[in-house]
């Protein structure tokens, strides 16, 4: 068993994250400032696992609050999700972007370098990759962003990296996610996104149970199965489960580890719909718009590092993905309360 500090723990994956994490046996202490999720999913991650998670009200934008945790907890590892993560948002505001996912970060890891902590698994993303030039995507695919919001998950996997050239005793998992969707099987926790949802099934979720009136598809002359966008969706539970497969990888390896966390197939915007139906037992309303500048006809992953250095694959297929959805979108008609 391990002390594992979660930074960003009550938001969406880190939430998943914890779960897993104390179903495993580690100890959980979380780290969140709240500013996109709300505490009494502490409470929700305590009726699943009968364990509530030590917790700080804190933000990684002030040193002195991540240095009380380290003071007050042997931490043995972190698993660092604390940031913004709105593409959208950090087109418009950059500079809060980088001042949070940069500088907060920086802080983190100079606390951690203070008091021998040199094991974290770091909160990728497929942004990373930009526009592929062929999919499936591997992680030695070149690197390059096209939005704020990837450039500061680029920045950070460059920061550790140099960490571990400076200082070999340093254990760094970078993971890299494609699309999470889901929620917990209880449907006790899942994804609450502030205003109208930027992503697909979030949104779905809203036109299914009457929020939106429709769902807008950006696009249905891609060169894909059926015309429309093709990504890569994972269950939040398994990749919250590939976290804990890379701390306990981490916890006996040093270096920097690149590895993507997908499950490797493609699912089309109208595929996913047509799922959801399925799940909630009706047809939903949708439009076809012209497509979006940047988007890209295909992207998912190769998965075969994460099977080979993790011994973790994905388990959850498209129907559990917008099942588990539903669910948590019939008992949080309102969010979580």
């Amino acid at each position: 068993m391990a002390k594992i500090l979660v930074t960003g723990g009550t938001g969406y994956i880190g939430s998943h994250a914890c779960v897993e994490l104390i179903q495993a046996g580690h100890e959980v202490i979380v780290l969140d400032n709240l500013y996109n999720s709300k505490e009494v999913v502490l409470d929700r991650i305590a009726e699943i696992t009968g364990v509530k998670p030590k917790f700080y009200r804190a933000d990684i934008r002030e040193i002195e609050e991540i240095r009380q945790v380290f003071q007050e907890n042997k931490i043995d590892a972190v698993i660092h999700f604390a940031g913004l993560k709105a593409v959208g948002e950090s087109v418009a505001q950059p500079l809060m972007y980088y001042e949070t996912n940069i500088s907060g970060s920086i802080n983190l890891y100079e606390i951690m370098k203070e008091y021998g902590c040199k094991t974290i698994v770091f909160s990728s993303s497929a942004t990373v990759y930009g526009a592929p030039k062929s999919v499936p995507i591997r992680e030695d695919f070149e690197v390059h962003t096209t939005n704020p919001y990837g450039s500061t998950k680029l920045m950070n996997e460059m920061i550790l990296e140099d960490l571990t050239v400076s200082d070999p005793s340093w254990s760094v998992m970078l993971l890299r996610y494609f699309n999470p969707i889901g929620a917990h099987e209880s449907g006790l926790i899942g994804e609450v996104p502030n205003g109208i949802p930027n992503n697909l099934v979030p949104y779905i979720a809203r036109v299914a149970n009457g929020t939106l009136e429709y769902l807008r598809v950006w696009g249905n002359d891609y060169d894909t199965i059926d015309g429309t966008g093709v990504r890569d969706y994972i269950h939040v539970v398994d990749l919250a489960k590939g976290h804990i497969a890379a701390v306990d990888y981490a916890l006996t390896h040093k270096g920097t580890e690149k590895v993507n966390l997908g499950t490797g197939k493609g699912y089309s915007v109208l595929q996913v719909l047509h799922a959801y139906e399925k799940a909630c037992g009706k047809e939903l309303p949708y439009k076809i718009m012209d497509r979006r500048p940047g988007d890209i006809a295909e992207c998912y992953a190769d998965t075969q590092k994460a099977k080979e250095l993790l011994g973790w694959s994905a388990v959850y297929n498209i129907d559990d993905m917008c099942r588990t959805s539903w669910n948590f979108t019939l008992k949080n008609p309102d969010g979580i309360k």
